[in-house]
């Protein structure tokens, strides 16, 4: 739309933004409808938008301005026949009419609001017309256009509902849950203890199979991959991540066995000992935060007694928290290196074991994220028991908070 003054959005923006004070009130409307006349098409909205003036305002200053330019004298004759307000003078906003209308609004949305962990932005589902006329059962006259402005400004908007919603009892300390991980994180790492973020990435087909993404290559010479993608001898590849969030470093151990609790453990053990124990020589804790299911499971009882095992050979109290039910996605390892991974290794065919652990030791980004890894080949055994003495005997401590979500294992040395 600014293609007519050849300058971009951004600028133009600032542009109305410096010369818009610098004006009296008569000067603003000709100012904005010059700039609304100009812009053609869509100018009446993207001006009034800028300089919050009312569409009807900029439609006065539009027809004002092209007749000044028939007869520049009238510009004269408008000036003296026309009294220019003070600063501050005019209609007041409704707010200032209504001190308490923002309020009155939000107090009809409680319960009608769901807020994003990792951002504040609200969202409704209640229309303005139906907010209109509640506000009018309260004495309080409110055109479904103004309410739309203020929720607007106050940083609401209308969406579509999204299937992300978890069910079950837990889902209310969903938000209780961020805070509890979010505080202890940041003692953590005030104290330069370390902080893992920990999970299972995808597992992947190994041999010539379609990996999605592209790469660049030869004009019209793409790699010929296989036609379908059935598990071949390649089998398939399980890599568990460990991310350090204070460090951004990574360490991704490729399994070819199952996916269990004991290969977890084993995975975050490989993390301490080739990375781990060298940035954190002084160590006496270890925090780790990961889904509420999978290998990692906050109901699992092989993955207490794995960690226990954990504890006891790294000598370290290991603060375990698990994030709630559909909510893997905030996690840090998922952005933070699985997905930097998949963007390194798309469109390329995970042709073998030693492709896949190259690809992921070669990740890196521009915030200077290292990743190592290495191949696991070891057998784990699936649908191993946990006997109710195997569990009395975990050194654990739960926390007053969600204790099923976070809670303490340490070495069963110091058990009492």
């Amino acid at each position: 739309m600014t293609d007519a003054l050849n300058i971009s959005s951004d600028n133009f923006a600032t542009f109305v933004g410096r010369m818009s004070p610098l004006l009296d009130e008569r000067e603003r409307r000709l100012f904005a409808g010059s700039l609304a006349n100009m812009l053609g098409r869509g100018g009446l909205k993207r001006v009034s938008e800028l300089t919050g003036m009312s569409r009807v305002t900029v439609l006065k200053g539009q027809a004002e301005s092209e007749d000044l330019l028939c007869d520049p004298k009238l510009y004269r004759k408008g000036a003296e026949s026309e009294s220019v307000r003070q600063a501050g003078a005019g209609r007041k906003s409704i707010t200032e009419r209504a001190p308490g209308i923002l309020e009155a609004i939000r107090a009809l949305l409680d319960g009608h609001v769901v807020g994003n962990p990792e951002n504040p932005l609200c969202w409704t589902t209640k229309s303005t017309y139906t907010l209109s006329k509640l506000l009018q059962e309260q004495g309080v006259k409110l055109s479904p256009n103004t309410v739309g402005k203020l929720l607007k400004d106050d940083g609401f908007s209308l969406q579509q509902n999204r299937k992300y919603v978890e069910k079950g009892e837990h889902s209310v300390d969903r938000d209780g849950q961020f805070r509890f991980i979010n505080d202890l994180v940041s003692r953590f790492i005030a104290n330069a203890d370390p902080v893992i973020s920990v999970d299972t990435k995808k597992k992947e087909l190994v041999g010539n199979y379609k990996n999605n993404g592209k790469e660049y290559r030869p004009k019209q010479t793409p790699r010929m991959v296989n036609a379908h993608d059935f598990e071949g001898e390649g089998g398939k590849a399980a890599p568990y991540g460990i991310y350090d969030i204070a460090a951004n470093e990574g360490f991704v151990n490729v399994g070819i066995s199952a996916d269990t609790a004991e290969f977890a453990a084993f995975s975050i053990k490989r993390w301490w000992e080739e990375m781990g124990k060298t940035r954190y020589p002084e160590a006496r804790r270890l925090m780790i935060t990961a889904d509420g299911g999978g290998s990692n499971s906050s109901r699992g009882r092989l993955w207490k007694v794995e960690l226990q095992k954990l504890a006891n050979e790294l000598g370290l109290d290991i603060y375990m928290s698990h994030f709630p039910p559909g909510t893997s996605k905030w996690n840090k390892i998922e952005h933070r290196l699985f997905a930097q991974i998949s963007r390194n290794w798309r469109g390329k065919p995970l042709e073998t074991l030693e492709v896949i652990v190259s690809l992921i030791g070669s990740t890196t980004t521009n915030s200077g994220l290292v990743v190592k890894c290495a191949l696991d080949d070891k057998f784990y055994e699936k649908g191993i028991k946990v006997s109710d003495d195997e569990m009395k005997s975990i050194n654990i401590e739960r926390c007053e908070w969600r204790g099923d979500w976070n809670y303490i294992i340490r070495p069963q040395s110091l058990k009492s």
